[in-house]
C-alpha cells in the first residue's frame, strides 16, 4: 500500500471504559486524521464494535501493522484494510440473469471498488453476456456426480486468480462445507425469500401456499448450514391473495437486485462486521 492511503478498521471485543478516546488517541498521537467513525455495543453481550477510517500520516503498512498491535493490546479483534486496494471478485451463475446484469452494469458505472476477474457458471447462457461486459467466463458443468471434481476445478480457478469474494448472483447449486472450507474466503449469498422463512429451494412457492402478506430477500454470507449465514441486508413487498407465484418472482426479483447490490457494497467497502451468526453493519 503507498503512503498516505487510508485506511478502515472494523474491531470488536470485550466493552470497557475509554475505548473510543484509546483508538482516536491513538490515531492523533500518530499524526492521523480520522475521516469517519463510527461505535456500537451490544447491551445484551457487552461487546463493543467499532468502524474507523483514517488517513494516516506515514506509510500505510506499518501504520496498519502498528494498529493490529495497538487493538489486540486492548482485548480488541481487529480488521484492517485499505480501501485503496480493489478487491477480487468471482462472479457464479446458473441462467437466471437479473442479479447478474445488475452487478455487472453496477461494476461498469464504477460504483464497485473492485476487479471482476470471472464469471463461473455451470451452463453456458450467460457466456456471451459475461463477454459483452469484458467479463471473463468459465463454464464449469456440474450434476450430483461430477460435483466434487466440479468444485474442484472452481477452488483452482480461483486459487490462481486470487478471487477474494465470490458472489452467488442466484447461483442455483449448494455450495459444499468442502469447498466453503478449502475456499476460505467470504461467499456472499442472495436467497429469494425473507430468511429464515422458506429456506431451501423453491422459496416463493412455499411462500404462495403459506399465504403470506410480504415476500423478501436475504443476502448473507454462505455457511455450511444451508441458507443459515450471518444476514448483511434484507427488504420485502407486499403481496396479496390476488398475486399468483409469478407474480410473487416478478416482484421477488426487484428486491432480489436490491438487496444483493447492497450488501456487495458494504462488504467492499468494509462495512460488514461479523461475529457468532450475526452481522453489524456500519452504514
Amino acid at each position: 500500500m503507498s503512503e498516505n492511503a487510508p485506511l478502515v478498521c472494523l474491531l470488536h471485543g470485550p466493552d470497557q471504559p475509554g475505548l473510543v478516546a484509546k483508538v482516536s488517541g491513538w490515531i492523533f498521537e500518530r499524526g492521523g486524521n480520522i475521516v469517519h467513525a463510527d461505535q456500537h455495543r451490544d447491551l445484551e453481550e457487552g461487546i463493543f464494535f467499532q468502524r474507523v477510517e483514517w488517513i494516516p500520516a506515514g506509510d500505510a503498512a506499518v501504520e496498519e501493522a502498528a494498529f493490529r498491535e495497538f487493538a489486540g493490546a486492548l482485548g480488541m479483534n481487529p480488521s484492517v484494510a485499505s480501501p485503496a486496494r480493489r478487491t477480487r471478485v468471482a462472479l457464479f451463475v446458473s441462467k437466471a440473469d437479473h442479479c447478474f446484469h445488475d452487478i455487472a452494469l453496477r461494476w461498469k458505472a464504477g460504483e464497485y471498488a473492485c476487479d471482476i476477474v470471472a464469471v463461473v457458471s455451470n451452463h453456458q447462457v450467460l457466456e456471451e453476456a459475461s463477454r459483452h461486459y469484458g467479463l471473463p467466463f468459465h463454464h464449469v458443468p456440474i450434476n450430483a456426480t461430477t460435483k466434487p471434481v466440479a468444485e474442484a476445478a472452481q477452488l483452482a480457478l480461483l486459487r490462481d486468480l486470487d478471487v477474494e469474494l465470490v458472489v452467488l448472483a442466484r447461483y442455483m447449486q449448494v455450495l459444499s462445507d468442502d469447498f466453503l472450507s478449502k475456499f476460505a474466503r467470504p461467499v456472499i449469498n442472495i436467497h429469494h425469500s425473507f430468511l429464515p422463512a422458506f429456506a431451501g429451494g423453491r422459496p416463493y412457492h412455499q411462500a404462495h401456499t403459506r399465504g403470506v402478506k410480504l415476500i423478501g430477500a436475504t443476502a448473507h454470507y454462505a455457511t455450511a448450514v444451508l441458507d443459515d449465514g450471518p444476514i448483511i441486508q434484507q427488504d420485502v413487498a407486499r403481496v396479496t391473495h390476488q398475486h399468483e407465484v409469478n407474480d410473487l418472482i416478478r416482484k421477488g426479483r426487484d428486491l432480489e437486485k436490491i438487496v444483493l447490490a447492497q450488501a456487495v457494497r458494504w462488504h467492499l467497502e468494509h462495512r460488514v462486521l461479523v461475529y457468532g451468526n450475526k452481522t453489524v453493519v456500519f452504514d
